[in-house]
């Protein structure tokens, strides 16, 4: 061991001895140059790359930033009582005639059900509403107005407006082709006057609130109104329904004024609350507003 250590201890005597010549000191200051210029170069780079980027992020358009966010519909609920943030605005959505909430500060709300089959809870949510007086919107696919003709009609006796969820609640945004969007929307108004006789007024709901840029443009060139939602819960499966608590919950603790309330038909816990539910709003201070009504500017 001790052999092994004095041969380390000559080989760095011979290689780094106690006094550099002039030469080795010429050497060691051109490396320390050279290393200063590449440090400073480096940094400079890391600046004019950060620079460039914040130029690039503030002159993002409002059509780039709305494809960045295309996808799923999404919301968060930074405040409660306050109105949630999509995952695009209010002003971005509205140059394609679209909404997710009401801006204005009054204490209303639009409610709205998505309906894309029956399964026997629509008549107590249709008598809950005609109790409180509320209007509603019921977005249904083709095959519902086929159906179910008699709650159509029912729907529209009591003063509630039928929007377009599409024939086949596709995921539209995979849908590239004028033509084929239009067929979707234009199938359900098709079934629409079969049964009704009259003209759909044009609301649209995109199935599962998948949406592109495009998709907005095609659904505004037909003359649709596009809405989404400021306010939902999980009420969707039929054999895993929320709790009368876990519903108030998320209805009370998140209602804003100018929501637009997604609700399913399909829903036994909807139908079950519905009556007690729209009376707490009331309570609250809440009035409620048909779509058609809706002022988002």
């Amino acid at each position: 061991m001790r052999t092994f250590f004095s041969k380390i201890s000559s080989c760095h005597k011979a290689h780094f001895p106690k006094t550099p010549s002039s030469e080795q000191t010429r050497f060691f200051f051109r490396i320390g140059k050279l290393a200063l210029l590449f440090t400073a170069a480096f940094f400079l780079g890391r600046t004019i790359a950060s620079i460039q980027e914040s130029i690039s992020l503030e002159s993002t358009s409002q059509d780039t930033r709305i494809a960045q966010a295309e996808g799923n519909w999404g919301l968060s609920f930074p405040e409660e009582g306050k109105p949630p943030v999509g995952n695009a605005s209010a002003e971005e959505l509205r140059q394609y005639n679209a909404y997710y909430a009401d801006t204005t500060k009054e204490k209303v709300l639009y409610l709205t059900f998505d309906a894309g089959f029956e399964n026997g809870n629509t008549p107590a949510i249709l008598d809950a509403l005609k109790k409180h007086k509320a209007p509603a919107t019921f977005f249904v696919v083709g095959t519902y107005i086929e159906t179910n003709p008699e709650l159509i009609q029912r729907m529209l006796q009591e003063g509630h407006l039928i929007g377009n969820h599409t024939y086949h609640h596709p995921d539209m945004s995979q849908i590239a082709s004028q033509d084929s969007f239009q067929k979707e929307l234009q199938d359900v108004e098709t079934a629409y006057q079969n049964v009704t006789g009259k003209q759909m007024v044009k609301l649209y709901r995109p199935p599962q609130g998948k949406y592109s840029e495009s998709n907005l443009q095609m659904a505004h060139d037909l003359g649709y109104q596009t809405f989404f939602w400021s306010l939902a819960y999980v009420d969707w499966y039929e054999n895993n329904q929320p709790t009368k608590d876990e519903a108030f919950e998320k209805l009370l603790g998140r209602i804003h004024p100018g929501a637009i309330v997604l609700l399913h038909s399909t829903s036994k816990t909807n139908a079950a609350i519905l009556d007690e539910l729209l009376t707490k709003w009331e309570e609250m201070g809440y009035t409620f507003r048909s779509l058609d009504q809706i002022d988002a500017k």
